[in-house]
C-alpha cells in the first residue's frame, strides 16, 4: 500500500505484506490492536545494527508488559537474517523473538520514507540506497505518534525508545505532559488544557511553579 502523504505524527502507519525472519508479516494483522515500535537498520551483519538488536532484544519483555510489540526491518533477505540473529545472540546474550522484515527492495523502506538521502554512498552490492535508524511509535489506532531518525552512524538508545512508549502510554491515561528527562514513578506536568478546577479534582495535590507549569505525580493504579 503507497503511503498518501508525508508520514507526520498523526498520520496513519502504512500497511504492507512483506517477507520477515519470522515468514510472511501482513502488517495490519501484526499490529492488530497492539502497539507497534517499528524500526530500521542499515543492513546485517554491521557492527552498530549488531548491537542495537542485542539491546532491543533484551529489552522485548518490557515491551511486552507494556502490550507493544516489536518490528526491525534490515535491507537483507531471511536467510541473512537467519545467521545474523545467531552472531546478535553470541556477541551480546540477546536472542532476537521478534521478527525482521526482509527489506532487500526496499519498498517498505521506500513507504515509510527510511532511506538515507544523507550520504550517497550508504548503498549495497545492487547499488539500492540503504536505511537509516528510524523508529516509528504506532498506537493500537495505528497512528504514528512519534518518529525518530538517527544517521546510519548513530546507535540508537533502547531505554530512551521504552521511554517514549511510557510517556505516551501515561499521556493517553491521564491528562499531562512529562518534562525533560523524565522516567516512570517521577512527576509529570499537568497538561495546559485543563485549567486549575479540573485539576483539582485529577490532582489534589498538584503543585504550581508557574500559572503554565504545574506538577503532580500521577495517580496510583
Amino acid at each position: 500500500m503507497a503511503a498518501k502523504g508525508p508520514l507526520r505524527l498523526g498520520t496513519e502507519a502504512p500497511t504492507f505484506v512483506a517477507d520477515s525472519s519470522k515468514g510472511k508479516i501482513d502488517f495490519k494483522e501484526f499490529a492488530a490492536d497492539s502497539w507497534v515500535v517499528f524500526f530500521s537498520h542499515p543492513q546485517d551483519y554491521t557492527p552498530v545494527c549488531t548491537t542495537e538488536l542485542g539491546a532491543f532484544a533484551k529489552l522485548e519483555p518490557e515491551f511486552t508488559k507494556r502490550g507493544v510489540k516489536l518490528l526491525g526491518l534490515s535491507a537483507d533477505s531471511t536467510e541473512r537474517h537467519e545467521g545474523w540473529i545467531k552472531d546478535i545472540a553470541e556477541v551480546t546474550g540477546g536472542q532476537v523473538n521478534f521478527p525482521i522484515i526482509a527489506d532487500y527492495d526496499r519498498t517498505v523502506a521506500n513507504l515509510y520514507d527510511m532511506i538515507d538521502y544523507q550520504d550517497p554512498t550508504n548503498i549495497d552490492h545492487k547499488a539500492l540506497p540503504l536505511t537509516i535508524r528510524s523508529v516509528f511509535f504506532i498506537d493500537p489506532k495505528r497512528t504514528i505518534r512519534t518518529i525518530i531518525s538517527y544517521p546510519a552512524s548513530t546507535g540508537r538508545n533502547a531505554s530512551e525508545v521504552l521511554r517514549v512508549v511510557d510517556s505516551l502510554q501515561a499521556g493517553d491515561k491521564y491528562k499531562i505532559a512529562t518534562p525533560i528527562d523524565w522516567l516512570p514513578g517521577q512527576d509529570v506536568i499537568v497538561a495546559n488544557s485543563v485549567k486549575d478546577p479540573e485539576a483539582k479534582e485529577l490532582f489534589p495535590n498538584f503543585r504550581t511553579i508557574k500559572p503554565y507549569l504545574r506538577y503532580t505525580a500521577l495517580p496510583q493504579a
